[in-house]
């Protein structure tokens, strides 16, 4: 069996949650951690999980949400952290790639999570897109651990992970042909990582462009299967034991 630890699954994204569902468990994918990261998002991920049985939530404000959330949201979040059942904060974390004008407001947002995410001794789900350097130097502040989301960076910025104690968030990604993830993967090894798809984004070869979904997450644990030189069944029960552990499931 086989967890997806990072989809969308929304009706934005979806015409029926239902069949998606059913999709995945025929495809051995029998739970999945969907994420809610603007103030749409984390109402309908709260919603969504209650009516499916495998179905986990994280719940947090992406950095592109930066200028739109304030003391108040913060307070909210903290609030529904508390009264529900999630399993982790995030996705949050900072993205320069568009700009970085908004750099301050959006390491203000990170902090402010990460504060409650000690606090509350829940893991956190860190997206991270052209802010590596932002990204270390403030999680070093904080006695949290969880995935690094959608990782593809260098093999030395992976190990530096790893050794702060997070997971990788491999998905996708690691069957394009362009990618240097791969060799990342084979140096760290399958104990440090997590599978994910980040659905309805980042589907893998053979079906890279189209609409991506958790039943997808064998044909990414075939690929780091072959990677790392050992069966599809121990690739699965490894990172589904790294998901059990990260986010207590």
């Amino acid at each position: 069996m086989f967890i997806d630890t990072h989809c969308h699954l929304s009706y934005e994204y979806y015409d029926d949650i239902d069949n998606i569902i059913c999709e995945n468990k025929k495809a051995l994918v029998d739970k999945i951690v969907i994420s809610g990261c603007d103030r749409k998002g984390i109402e309908e991920s709260l919603d969504t999980y209650k009516k499916y049985d495998g179905v986990y939530v994280s719940i947090g404000y992406h950095p592109d949400e930066a200028l739109n959330v304030g003391d108040n949201d913060i307070e909210e979040l903290k609030f529904l952290l508390q009264n529900n059942d999630v399993v982790a904060i995030g996705e949050i974390g900072l993205d320069y790639y568009y700009t970085k004008e908004n750099r301050d407001k959006q390491i203000w947002l990170f902090e402010k999570q990460l504060e409650i995410a000690e606090k509350l001794s829940m893991p956190v789900v860190i997206h991270s897109r052209d802010a590596v350097e932002d990204t270390i130097t403030t999680l070093k502040k904080y006695k949290v651990n969880g995935v690094i989301h959608c990782f593809s960076g260098s093999l030395e910025v992976a190990k530096i992970y790893v050794k702060m104690g997070f997971k990788l968030g491999i998905g996708g990604v690691v069957t394009f042909k362009n990618s240097n993830l791969g060799e990342v993967v084979k140096n760290i090894g399958v104990e440090n990582i997590v599978l994910e798809t980040d659905s309805p984004y980042l589907a893998p070869v053979p079906y890279r462009g189209s609409v991506n979904s958790s039943k997808n997450i064998p044909i990414i644990a075939e690929k780091i299967a072959d990677l790392c030189n050992i069966s599809l069944e121990e690739v699965a029960k490894i990172t589904s034991d790294n998901a059990y552990k990260v986010f207590n499931l």
